[in-house]
């Protein structure tokens, strides 16, 4: 049996399910609904409905594949969330997604879901590759043509022409300062392709920026038969996760919004500090991780931290080089914070795969680890554990290794080809370089890479 509205009263007693009425307005429209959203926002937002609040179905949009429309839409946008640890599993049903949507065939419904009164929020989760960025951080058009951005700008033209109010725009990906990223990049569109809605835009919408964590791994064909097996009924949209989570949200919004602090989220003055822990301890390792357990012929996060070489650095990169980078906030303890990652990091249940945290490396790396390098070396220091990570990386962009799903992986390739192994830590990070930054190798550095791509290939 497929799981559906009419079956769900078949699900065993041990699953909890939404006990509000499904047939209610959609006040947020969500771009990018992944496994990420699905786990993390979209269950804070159920767990809002399911304590009395009203008006916030969330219509789902993919951006480019119709994957999880065609997982969820036959199901009636249901779908379990399984909490694993190393005990047993608890499910949950989620019953807070109203529609998925497909941006290409299904834009105008989007436009009209953002421009109706009965919506208050859009949020995102479209990986960094989805903010459409140059190298320099400017807005890529031809690119952001096929993104949210002329999707987003029509709907807030129709908003203002129909005097509704403005929306609160919440990026809930891994980048700094997200929210201020989204409203520069948002604002560079406008003022380029419709100029006349800039101040409506300034005075009216709103782009907290925002922390969010949690270790959401791709559902695999085990997974769904196993859960089968244990619910009697098949999920096609099923998502596993840890029983951590959080979210740190700057208390900036521009109208109505869900309660979501009443279930764990955090309403703050300043993001930045938690942000800031989270990409260059959190991500930083899990990047280490990935590139260094996968040449060490590793398979999960679990198997990699279980690697006393990589333990041990990764233990470095957060305690020594990242943890001394970060002006800690109110209540936030950084050693304690490691302790708690490595802990999450150890959690076998979870089957987070090495090869999905090593997607699109080429976007993550600036944030994750070389501002890290950069504030080190201003202070005459350097970061061993992160140079030995950038090694593994570049070993695993060359594409020799293995299969390299990267948006810049073939002028990376090309760069590998044409500077060598002896060339390419200038090359990608030196002068002119694709990521070039206010980190400059030193010779030492340089020389230290090297060394350890030489013993890799």
């Amino acid at each position: 049996m497929r799981l559906s509205s009419e079956i769900v009263s078949r699900l065993p007693d041990a699953v909890a399910r939404p006990g509000y009425d499904r047939a209610q307005p959609c006040g947020i429209v969500h771009f990018g609904i992944g496994a990420f959203h699905r786990a993390h926002q979209a269950a804070y937002t159920d767990a809002c409905m399911g304590a009395g609040e009203s008006g916030w179905m969330i219509a789902g949009v993919s951006m480019r594949s119709a994957s999880v429309a065609d997982q969820l839409n036959p199901q009636d946008e249901l779908y379990t969330l399984t909490v694993r640890s190393a005990g047993e599993s608890e499910t949950r049903l989620i019953g807070s997604v109203a529609e998925v949507l497909v941006a290409g065939p299904d834009r105008d419904r989007i436009v009209e879901l953002l421009a109706s009164p009965d919506c208050h929020v859009a949020t995102f989760t479209v990986t960094e590759k989805g903010y459409c960025r140059k190298s320099d951080g400017s807005l890529d058009f031809p690119k952001a043509e096929d993104g949210f951005y002329p999707i987003l700008c029509d709907a807030l033209a129709l908003r203002r022409d129909a005097g509704v109010a403005g929306l609160s725009l919440l990026s809930c990906d891994n980048l700094s300062g997200n929210g201020k990223q989204l409203r520069r990049l948002m604002l560079e569109w406008i003022e380029a392709r419709a100029p006349d809605l800039r101040d409506w835009f300034i005075e009216n919408c709103t782009t907290p920026d925002m922390m969010v964590d949690r270790i959401v791994p791709a559902s695999s064909d085990e997974d769904l038969d196993s859960l089968e097996q244990r619910i009697g009924m098949r999920d096609e949209g099923a998502v596993f996760t840890e029983a951590f989570t959080q979210w740190v949200i700057e208390d900036d919004f521009a109208g109505p919004r869900p309660s979501w602090e009443d279930h764990g989220a955090q309403i703050v003055s300043d993001v930045a500090p938690f942000e800031t822990a989270k990409l260059r301890m959190l991500n930083g390792a899990h990047s280490l991780l990935a590139y260094a357990g996968l040449d060490h012929g590793h398979t999960f996060v679990h198997e990699a931290i279980a690697d006393a070489a990589l333990r041990s650095l990764v233990k470095q990169l957060m305690t020594e080089e990242a943890a001394p980078t970060i002006a800690a906030g109110d209540g936030q303890d950084l050693d304690s914070y490691a302790d708690e990652l490595v802990a999450r990091f150890e959690n076998p249940a979870l089957n987070h795969r090495l090869a999905q945290i090593a997607m699109d490396g080429s976007q993550k790396v600036g944030q994750r680890w070389l501002e890290t390098l950069a504030i080190q070396q201003s202070q005459g220091k350097s970061c061993e554990a992160i140079l030995t990570g950038i090694a593994h990386w570049l070993n695993h962009v060359s594409g020799d290794v293995r299969q390299v799903e990267d948006p810049q992986a073939d002028s990376l390739r090309a760069i590998w080809q044409q500077a060598g192994a002896d060339g390419v830590v200038l090359a990608v990070f030196g002068e002119g370089g694709p990521l070039q930054s206010d980190w400059t190798p030193s010779e030492t550095e340089v020389a230290f890479i090297d060394d350890r791509l030489t013993a890799l290939r």
